[in-house]
């Protein structure tokens, strides 16, 4: 009895490893691809799988969203200017089936396609463009990357550039650039008001030509503003031709 033990032992420990390699479960953002004898056979999933033994090959995958952070990248846009872009990506698998067989890795390649993507979109544009049309920007990345990743069973939801970093030599360059605009601006602003005001004046002096009685009348209120100033003396001119209406009516 007792050298039974060993053998009942034995056997327990088989029944429950032969156990594992026949009965799966999966969860259901899970599935599972198997190869027959290294041939693909189908997708099941989620929930209890059987498999024969040393026969059937389950690959599992998962299909929830993953999020890739695309590490900082070295562009040149189209008007040489260098800038450091980092970006993230969000992605997940929809065709299991391709995405182990079509591609060894599909997390890395996702990586290296994205990394080369956003260097050749980015370098065909302006750097203000860059920093003005992000949201385009990222529509046309993801539209290149989910081409590309469709036959790997990819499908890239969104892409997002979170940084476009430029050194200091170009950011005092900027800021002296928009220092300018700002000082082009002001003087524009400041000499059509200098037109518009010398359009008045023209307009007050065409009107004050017209009518004698209106220069008189500001020559006088000209004389009351002069009344309001604490000088004590006031030398002003006094022109004939604005008494010589009074002296006329006389």
């Amino acid at each position: 009895m007792l050298n039974s033990l060993p053998i009942v032992a034995m056997v327990v420990v088989a029944l429950v490893v032969l156990a594992t390699q026949i009965f799966k479960v999966l969860n259901e953002y899970e599935r599972g691809v198997i190869f027959t004898f290294g041939r693909f056979t189908g997708v099941k999933g989620p929930g209890l799988i059987i498999l024969i033994p040393l026969v059937q090959r389950m690959v599992k995958v998962d299909l929830r969203t993953v999020v890739l952070d695309v590490p900082t990248q070295d562009v040149i846009s189209r008007d040489n200017v260098s800038v450091k872009v980092n970006a993230v990506v969000y992605f997940r698998i929809v065709d299991p089936s391709k995405a182990i067989i079509q591609v060894a890795n599909p997390f890395e390649a996702t990586s290296q396609l994205a990394q080369t993507t956003l260097r050749s979109v980015l370098g065909q544009h302006e750097l203000d463009e860059m920093l003005s049309q992000r949201d385009k920007l990222n529509v046309d990345i993801q539209k290149i990357l989910d081409s590309s990743t469709d036959a790997w069973g990819i499908k890239v939801g969104n892409v997002e550039i979170k940084h476009v970093d430029l050194d200091e030599t170009m950011i005092r360059a900027m800021a002296k650039q928009a220092e300018a605009e700002r000082t082009r601006r002001a003087k524009i602003i400041h000499a059509e008001g200098e037109k518009q005001a010398a359009q008045q004046l023209v307009e007050a002096a065409r009107t004050l030509g017209s009518e004698p009685k209106a220069l008189q009348l500001r020559y006088l209120q000209t004389l009351s503003d002069l009344s309001s100033e604490k000088a004590t003396v006031i030398v002003f001119p006094l022109p004939l031709d604005l008494i010589k209406p009074f002296l006329e009516n006389k």
